[in-house]
């Protein structure tokens, strides 16, 4: 098998010194990103850094419990961050995203660990995590994209959806174009990346299991799989995201509610 590379601290403030194109274009387009992007790079380094730590506790202990304390812990923040992205808000879209990233995430990731790879333990960690977080940070975007496509859709089609509602259509009816225009722009990064895949970039998965070593016809397979797992994640994760939050902008008497709906921040 052939060794893995270290990369030590030095190595890391060698390639820092890549993000000095960045601050370039910033400055030459005066974008004013300078500040935001330092504390982009600080932010990465410090979670990373924290991830690597605690993963390798994780890892040592091999009990279950701790396991699934981080992926739930994971899934509150995915889903909490998918929030965070959005310009429009409505009461009870925190729950709504973090219950869907526990119910697609959480249940596609040990669905493809157990019946697809056949992890033994269940709970193996070197397993269940990285696959998870692959695919709440894809799942992410896909539930980020469909909130606010949907909020900001109710706002700008409010007369033509009052309109349907008083000539008999129901909620589901009246915004069945709001939901299929949420849901398709909350799939399109999947389906790109799965398009670009193996043609245009080598994505993640492979790359990682290439540097490690590892077969690289073996590392594809890892990446198909991976690919249809985030495909599920963000369907199943973009589709129930949206349909909840249609249920909240309407009221008991199936009126369109966009006073519900309010800026972030407010």
């Amino acid at each position: 098998m052939i060794a893995t590379l270290v990369l030590d601290p030095g190595d890391l403030l060698l390639a820092a010194l890549l993000l000095l194109a960045n601050a370039a274009v910033s400055a030459w387009l005066q974008l004013g990103l300078a500040r935001r992007l330092c504390w982009s790079a600080l932010r990465a380094v410090l979670q990373l850094s924290v991830l690597g730590l605690v993963l390798g506790w994780v890892f040592r202990i091999g009990q279950p419990a701790p396991i699934l304390g981080l992926m739930l812990a994971m899934c509150l923040l995915a889903g909490c961050e998918a929030v965070w992205r959005t310009k429009h808000r409505v009461a009870g879209i925190y729950s709504a995203s973090i219950g869907m990233m526990l119910a697609s995430s959480m249940a596609i990731t040990l669905y493809g660990t157990s019946a697809v790879i056949g992890v033994d333990p269940w709970w193996e960690p070197r397993y269940l995590i990285p696959i998870l977080g692959m695919l709440l940070g894809n799942t992410l975007n896909g539930i980020s994209l469909g909130l606010e496509t949907a909020l900001a859709g109710f706002r700008d089609e409010k007369k033509r959806i009052e309109v349907l509602l008083a000539h008999g259509a129901t909620p589901r009816e009246a915004s069945r174009d709001v939901v299929r225009r949420a849901v398709r722009t909350g799939m399109i990064p999947i389906h790109n990346a799965m398009a670009a895949a193996g043609l245009i970039s080598i994505p993640g998965m492979m790359t990682g299991q290439i540097l490690a070593g590892a077969d690289p016809w073996t590392a594809a397979r890892y990446q198909i799989f991976i690919l249809f797992c985030i495909a599920a994640g963000v369907a199943v994760g973009t589709v129930g995201v949206v349909l909840l939050v249609t249920r909240l902008v309407f009221d008991e008497r199936d009126r369109l509610r966009v006073d519900r709906i309010r800026p972030a921040g407010r």
